[in-house]
């Protein structure tokens, strides 16, 4: 009977076995592959592309070799990845513009800042920068920790000994399981002298450390704003700046000008940017610019944006920073593997991680230099000894039979240590003239204090502190360099003005009480009768004036809701033609219809808006307090915050003060209240007002009209449901306060009171006829200049009557006065 097999299959989970496996893998990319080591701020690739350059002697005073020879002895050696991943890093560390200190020099195609890939690796060739030699300085002095590569035929180091703060100076980028890093690069000067501050006094505050660091020092220059953000990403690891390109604009013939771009910002694709700055001009986003150019040469980078006559330059600018890459968002992201963990580290973390393994490494590296030097001292120590004693040597030596029984016998004879015997047995006679004796009686008086020294740097913290100082400060000296990108404290807001975006001209701008509006040309405009306006029959015209498509809208509605529009986006059509819908861009609430409009083409900060509504609110809100928020397309603003969902905005009315201006109130029930503007106070968009009359119950305000105190022909006229006419004088109504109750204007009757529906402003120096619209489609027209002033208890003259002619349902002006009087 055959043996069983052992069993060889495992029943798992695909959850444990998932977890597991992609566990180890997430901890090997995190810790192996993606991010920095905050020690020599270098990934995996990197460091070992630089070792393997370095164990090939591929220095920076050696001549050049071919790249394809590096790649090939990294992923034989010590990296078994793709060609194409360890080329692409050994480039990136080549690019002046990616790296502030470039780790690695290369002739031939190493890309560009447009985008352009490097040449082949076969076509290319390489060494190590002179300050990469700083990286990998006293790596032969047992100073860092080496270990067995991929096939335990050759050691690596695990990190470098770096002789200044690497992950700093160069900065990193990288995204692996869960973490991703975005380390800008500084300034090597700077970063020193932080350091050596931080080595000095290692509690030191954050603002000192950045007295000495001022922010990031991108290779391509540039501006950095947003030192607030700044300092949020020195303390916590995580913080956002604004970078953005330098400009200058220049004069050039025929009185015009041109932006002129000398630096982009960091890792912006140079040929992308000035495509993008051509796009805008291609497709005339907006008006102004004549060409774009990119005359970059060996002289430096130079993007020319030449504008058309009489241009304004600055505002074209401002829109291309806006709109384009000259202007980016840079977050700091600063993540590093510190003791194998990866960690969020701040600016002083950074520098205290470094700091501690620096002085590791001159403590390892004098650990080595004391015992080699120890060494030699007991060698040297022996060879004067011999000296003294040579002829007895010469004796013992010539009368022993081998090299062993030499070393054995003086060994025994003289008291010679194994080493001493060794040095002396092997020594060639010429040195044992009396020059060589003196040499060797030198030596060990350079050796002596050389140990001394040895010594009081392993044991005196201040002397190694003293060693870290100076040897930062000679690689300061050595390859320092100023600063190339500016730091400003404030993040300038990027306005872009209208005038930069439209073309200004003329056109007719109308708006309808049920939210159509349009603007016409003016050529279309006089190419057609008033009258001929497009627009619903049962439709009232609000608003129709003569604007530029530089001015704005401000469209309040009867839900107590504003609505902003730029003229110049309003949609171009006929004067025929009805218009565009609001409903088009935004939703209107059901019932909701048009209650005013106005223009302006800047928000004034002393202007006014005085809103009254139907349940006896009033404000006044500032004109400013309506500027147009960012939603401003698709969402109206909150103008006055209503009570009840029954209440609307009755009244509104634009003023420039309130000094000297009355308003007077009228109630459904007939009464009616005059006071002073003035005791209306002046709040927010947001708040609901004061109370404008004390009124009763089931009565309601329909309508409030403002004008001048010392008016004495200020008159309205009061029209009820029940079709009745009359004119009440304003200026000769008794005054009262905000709140009371106010007096009677029309006479109550006991059976069908009237109800007053409408008190009209009129203007009786230039009054204009008034149609009063029914629910049967008529219309009845209304001459002001045909009424003299009743009393308050007389209930005016009917001029329809309800059951034939239908209830009064609204009002209108005559269309061609409306264009004249707001002309």
């Amino acid at each position: 009977m055959a043996q069983e097999q052992p069993q060889q299959i495992q029943e798992l989970t695909l959850e444990n076995v998932m977890s597991d496996r992609f566990g180890r893998y997430s901890k090997y990319i995190i810790q192996d592959r993606a991010l920095p080591d905050v020690r020599d701020g270098l990934k995996p690739v990197q460091r070992r592309i630089l070792y393997a350059m370095y164990a090939d002697n591929n220095t920076y005073n050696k001549a050049f070799r071919k790249s394809a020879k590096t790649v090939g002895n990294v992923i034989g050696n010590y990296h078994p990845h793709g060609d194409s991943s360890v080329y692409d890093a050994m480039v990136r560390m080549s690019q002046d513009w990616k790296m502030r200190q470039p780790l690695i020099d290369m002739h031939g195609n190493n890309g560009s800042m447009d985008g352009d890939p490097p040449a082949a690796m076969r076509y290319t060739e390489a060494r190590l920068s002179k300050i990469a030699g700083e990286l990998l300085s006293d790596i032969d002095k047992e100073t860092v920790q080496h270990v067995l590569n991929f096939d335990d035929t050759l050691e690596e180091p695990t990190v470098l000994p770096a002789s200044y703060p690497n992950l700093l100076v160069n900065g990193a980028t990288g995204i692996s399981a869960g973490y991703a890093t975005d380390i800008p690069p500084h300034n090597l000067a700077e970063v020193i002298d932080a350091t050596i501050h931080l080595l000095k006094y290692p509690n030191a505050r954050l603002e000192t450390l950045m007295d000495y660091i001022q922010g990031p020092d991108f290779p391509t220059g540039g501006i950095m704003q947003g030192t607030k953000g700044l300092k949020k990403a020195y303390k916590t690891g995580k913080g956002k700046i604004i970078v953005r390109g330098k400009t200058m604009i220049e004069s050039i013939r025929g009185g015009k000008e041109q932006i002129v771009i000398t630096e982009i910002p960091y890792e912006v694709n140079k040929s992308k940017l000035v495509r993008k700055i051509d796009d805008i001009r291609i497709q005339k986003k907006i008006d102004g610019i004549a060409d774009v150019r990119d005359e970059t040469d060996r002289e430096g980078l130079r993007i020319v944006v030449e504008m058309k006559r009489d241009v304004d330059a600055e505002g074209i600018l401002t829109y291309i920073l806006k709109h384009t890459d000259l202007q980016v968002s840079y977050n700091l992201n600063m993540i590093a593997i510190d003791h194998r963990r990866p960690q969020q580290v701040s600016l002083a973390q950074i520098l205290n991680s470094y700091l501690e393994h620096k002085k590791d490494v001159i403590t390892k590296r004098t650990t080595f230099l004391l015992n080699k030097a120890e060494k030699r001292q007991h060698i040297v120590q022996g060879l004067i000894k011999a000296v003294s004693i040579l002829d007895k040597l010469i004796k013992t030596i010539r009368s022993s039979e081998n090299k062993a029984d030499a070393k054995a016998n003086i060994m025994d004879e003289y008291g010679f240590t194994d080493a001493q015997a060794e040095a002396i047995v092997t020594l060639q006679l010429y040195r044992l003239t009396n020059t060589d004796i003196t040499q060797l009686q030198e030596e060990a008086d350079e050796l002596a204090g050389n140990i001394a020294h040895y010594q009081d740097i392993l044991s005196n913290a201040s002397t190694l502190d003293e060693i870290v100082k100076e040897e930062l400060l000679a690689v300061k000296k050595a390859y320092g360099s100023p600063r190339l990108t500016q730091v400003e404290d404030k993040i300038e807001k990027l306005k872009v003005e209208t005038e930069v975006l439209v073309t200004e001209e003329q056109a007719i701008v109308t708006v309808t009480e049920q939210g159509y509006l349009k603007r016409t040309s003016l050529r279309s405009y006089a190419a057609s009768k008033v009258e001929e306006l497009g627009k619903k029959q049962d439709d009232i015209l609000l608003f129709a004036e003569e604007l530029s498509t530089l001015d704005h809208l401000l469209i309040f509605t009867n839900k107590g809701n504003v609505i902003n529009r730029p003229v110049h986006e309003l949609p171009d059509i006929r004067w025929k033609d009805v218009g565009e819908h609001l409903s088009r861009s935004l939703s209107l609430a059901s019932g909701e219809i048009i209650k005013a409009v106005y223009s302006y083409r800047e928000l004034s900060d002393t202007a006014k808006y005085v809103f009254i509504t139907r349940d006896g609110y009033i404000k006044q809100t500032l004109e400013n307090e309506f500027e147009p928020k960012r939603t401003y397309k698709s969402r109206s603003s909150t103008a006055i915050k209503l009570k009840s969902d029954a209440d609307y905005v009755v009244g509104l009315y634009r003023i420039e003060s309130d000094q000297h201006k009355d308003i007077f109130i009228a109630t459904a029930k007939g009464y009616g209240l005059r006071y002073q503007l003035s005791e209306v106070s002046t709040v927010g968009a947001n708040a609901i007002g004061v109370k404008s009359i004390n009124l009763k119950d089931d009565d309601v305000v329909v309508s409030g009209i403002i004008f001048e105190r010392e008016d004495p022909s200020k008159e309205a006229m009061v029209i009820t449901h029940r079709g009745s006419v009359k004119k009440l004088s304003l200026a000769s109504f008794d005054e009262g306060s905000r709140a009371n109750r106010g007096l009677k204007i029309i006479r109550q009757l006991k059976t069908n009171p009237h109800r007053i529906q409408y008190v009209i402003d009129v203007d009786m120096n230039e009054p204009d006829p008034i149609q009063l619209l029914t629910d049967k489609d008529k219309l009845f027209a209304v001459n002001p200049a045909d009424y003299t002033p009743a009393t308050r208890d007389n209930n005016g003259s009917f001029i329809l009557n309800t059951d034939e002619d239908g209830e009064i349902t609204g009002y209108r002006y005559q269309l061609l006065d409306i264009i004249e009087t707001n002309n």
